[in-house]
This record gives structure tokens, sequence and C-alpha cells, in this order.
């Protein structure tokens, strides 16, 4: 057990360095064994929880979320592009699940280390000691981790393995490794109950507000909402984006050019950003999203794209094949005569009053997502996840839901409004959820959450067949790839607890 310890702090030691944007004092660290005997020491080992994350939202999760939908594709080498995968080739599942597990054992590990903490529990009531505010924010902290894990599994891979046990002996992990999948629904409620004993306790402001935009209950809120939609529990997810109201305010107070921009970072309107910060020549944390967000192809040695020159990009970025918007949103959601202002940040026909060369048909992606001055692929923007527009929107869908339709255009209006559209007039309730989900695609576009929607719809696989654009995905797509398989090697490693039958219907 000692020597098991040692291991596991020495290796959360190790790769905390890595998590430039969550400062940690690690001088007073002595031995494993107190491990949690302080804030910094507990602060410590939360931090390495953010780090899976940041490892697989790159720019082939958003081929993944984003261009294998009916909004966008991308005519990449990137196989997941196409949907050529399969258990023997899960392309990024592998990596998702991988470094989802990783941070769902990293969270255990912090969560357990902290409940058991001596001076985490008074000595007489054997409770939670109140005056120990800062671990019960870190606790707080590693559970809305730890269900933003099982929640982006539940929402890649559906039905997934589920614990919340600390893998601190052998008996424990031959236990946990032969884990069968545990129903999706299921999961989901167990991290909604974990949520709301929790989310009282932790941080009651907006995320961007908190001490290094660290997640607090605004985040488990959010999480809470989400999951409890995948499962149509409306009125739960009702209450925690109340919640988020309470928190947020008034919708109309966040401007959208600056709330909106990947470059403009933890904006009062974010909920949940991943960190990126670059220097050239200092310290490097970043991924490389907009390396497929620009337009193509820049001429060498100049700061030309697509042969008009855009001098906020630089001269030294590396673009690869572009992420680009199908017909069905350029033309027809959101196109370039509409009176929508989101338009000119997700999308790209001209810059500075010039048109793109390769635009006749469909524009580039626009300045939401570039990163100015770019170095190669090396893009250092935040990628927004949850925004609070996001949460406006899901209100809209609950009381659509529940045959509230006046509410529920109350709320659509709200991000139309912001967007410089007319408001909504209601006519059925059939065409108001249509028109929600349309709201969705035009407010969301390019924040790694259309195939999520579209599969919690049960619409995916036809959406995506009727509007995508891109051929070589048409010829590939079935009806089990609305979920990523489980990776091969983890099905052989749970000795066939594990298993892929949906894929197998397909002969995958």
């Amino acid at each position: 057990m000692k020597t098991r310890n040692i291991i596991i702090a020495l290796a959360f030691a190790s790769v905390l360095f890595q998590a430039c944007s969550l400062q940690e004092d690690l001088s007073p660290i002595s031995t494993p064994d107190n491990y949690f005997r302080s804030k910094a020491e507990c602060e410590s080992v939360v931090n390495g929880c953010y780090i899976p994350m940041k490892s697989f939202y790159n720019y082939t999760f958003l081929i993944a979320t984003e261009c294998c939908t009916d909004v966008a594709y991308c005519a990449s080498g990137t196989l997941d592009a196409r949907l050529d995968i399969s258990p023997a080739t899960p392309r990024h599942g592998q990596t998702v699940w991988t470094q989802c597990y990783m941070g769902v054992q990293r969270c255990n590990f912090a969560i357990q280390g902290i409940e058991n903490s001596r001076a985490f529990i008074d000595k007489n009531t054997h409770e939670i000691d109140p005056k120990n505010a800062d671990r019960i924010r870190l606790l707080c902290e590693a559970k809305v981790l730890r269900a933003f894990y099982y929640y982006t599994l539940t929402c890649f891979f559906g039905d997934v393995p589920f614990y919340f046990d600390d893998v601190e002996d052998l008996e424990t992990l031959d236990r946990i490794g032969v884990l069968p999948r545990m129903s999706a629904v299921e999961t989901r409620n167990k991290c909604i109950e974990d949520l709301q004993a929790i989310a009282p306790f932790a941080t009651q402001t907006r995320t961007s507000d908190n001490e290094e935009h660290r997640l607090g209950a605004a985040t488990a809120y959010m999480l809470i909402a989400k999951m409890a939609m995948w499962n149509q529990r409306w009125d739960t997810a009702l209450e925690a984006l109340g919640h988020l109201e309470e928190i947020y305010g008034d919708f109309s107070q966040y401007d959208y050019a600056e709330n909106v921009m990947f470059r403009n970072k933890n904006t009062p309107e974010s909920i949940l950003e991943i960190q990126h910060t670059y220097t050239q020549g200092g310290t490097v944390y970043t991924s490389n999203v907009a390396a497929i967000c620009m337009p193509n192809p820049r001429t060498s040695g100049t700061d030309y794209y697509d042969g008009i020159q855009v001098s906020e990009l630089g001269d030294q970025a590396t673009s690869w094949s572009p992420m680009r918007p199908n017909v069905i949103f350029c033309q027809g959601l959101q196109s370039k005569m509409s009176k929508d202002i989101r338009k000119n940040y997700n999308m790209a026909w001209s810059y500075d009053g010039h048109d793109f060369k390769s635009v006749n048909t469909r524009p580039w992606c626009g300045p939401k997502f570039w990163c100015p001055n770019m170095y190669q692929t090396n893009d250092g923007n935040n990628y927004k996840i949850f925004r609070y527009a996001d949460a406006i929107l899901m209100i809209a869908e609950c009381y659509n839901e529940k045959d509230m339709d006046a509410k529920a255009v109350e709320y659509l209006n709200k991000t139309r409004t912001r967007a410089g559209l007319s408001e909504y007039v209601f006519r059925t309730h059939v065409r108001l959820q249509t028109e929600i989900r349309n709201e969705r695609a035009r407010e969301l576009f390019g924040e790694f959450q259309r195939k999520f929607d579209l599969v919690r719809w049960g619409i995916w696989y036809e959406e995506t067949l009727a509007n995508s654009n891109y051929n070589a995905l048409l010829e590939n797509i079935q009806p089990c790839h609305r979920f990523y398989p489980i990776p091969e090697q983890e099905v052989i490693k749970s000795k066939y607890a594990l298993d892929n039958k949906e894929y197998e219907k397909y002969g995958l």
C-alpha cells in the first residue's frame, strides 16, 4: 500500500508542472503518507485532475463532435472525419477513453484523500469540518471534474464502466478491470446525485470570477442539467439551470462578440473553458483547433490566406485541411444575407471587404476560432465548452418538452435578440422544437456539442446522412457510429466483460 501511494504521489508531482494555467505551491510537500495535510497539497492533487481534458480537446475532437454532423464537415486525412472507425481502429476514441478514465482515476484519488484527511473531518463529530472551507472547495472541484469525465464518456461511447472507488490495491484494480458497460442513464443519475449533494458547498460565482478560473457550482449545475436532459429529467434540469440563472443573472448583459471569441479567455459568460497558454520561447501549453479553422492555403512566407491578406493571422501559421460548414448551415440556417450577427464570427466569406477566392458555395470558419499570430499549429486560444447562452437554450428546450411553449419562446428569444434576429413567433409545438434545435446550431457552432445534441435527440444518423456534404463520410456512415466503439484493446483487457455489440451488427 505504502509503495503504491508513493508511486501515485510522485506521478502527480511530476505532471503538475504541465498544468500551466493552474498555479500551485509544491514547497511544503514532504512525503506521500501525509500528502493531504495542507491546502497546497490538496490543491496540487486536484490540479492534476484538470490535465487529461487538455489532452483530448484538440482538432480531432472538434472533427468528431462537429464535422461528422449536419452543420459541418472536414475533408481531412484524419480518418475520424470520414467515420473510418471500428473497435480495431478506434481513432480518437482511444485518446478520449484513456484520458477520461485517467481523469476519473485522479479525481477518485483526490476525493478519497481529501475526505479521509484528518484535518478535513471534525475529530468529535466525524463530519465535515466547516472551518475547512478550502478543502470543501477542492472536494467540490474534484467531484465536478469527475462528473465532467463521465459526462464526456457517456456522450462519446454511450454505456461505459462506472466506479467511484480509489484504486488503492490490486484487488480493487482487478475488480475494476473487468467491469462491464453500465447503463449511461444510471451513470448520469449517479453523477447527478453526487453533484446535487456537493454543489451547494461549491463556489457560488461565475467561473470567470473564481480564483484562477477554477470550476465550482456553475459547472456543477451545468453538468447536472446536461446529464438530466440526456435522461429526460426535465424538472431536474430546470432546477439546476435556475441556480445558474441566479449566478449569471440577466442574459442581456453579456455581449456576444466579447464572450464567444476563443481568443478572449475566461470571459464573463463562460462556464467552462479549456485553458491554454502560449508565449514563443516561453511556457507552452497549446492545442491545434485553429489549424483547421483558418482560410486555406496560406501563401508561403506571407500573411495571405486563400489569396487575401489576413494580417491578424500572421505569416507563421500552419493551416490543415479545414473544417467547413455544410450547405444547409451556410445557405440555410445562417446565410450570409441573414441579419444574424453571429454569421460574421462563425464563418468567413470575406476579410476586410475582400472576398476569399474559394468560397463560391461555402465559406471558411470565421474569426471566432482564429488564433492571432499563431506559430505553426500552436493554438493558444481557450476553447469554449459551456457558455451561459447554452444554458439559456437548454431552459427553452426543457420548457418545450414540458409543453410550456410560452416560456420556451421567452428563453429562445433571448439568444435570438442578442444576435440581431427578430423574436420568434409561435406557430406549433413541433415547429418550436425544431427552431430551438436550429438555434442551438447557430449559437453553438463549433463548440464541440452538435453531435452530442443530435445523438441525444435520436436524429444524428438521419440528419447527418441527409445534410453532410462530405462524400467520404457518407460512404462509411452507419447508425452505430452515433457512439464511438470501445477500443478493442480495452475489450481484451477486460477479459471480454466489455463489448461492441452495436458495431458487430454492422460487421465492424
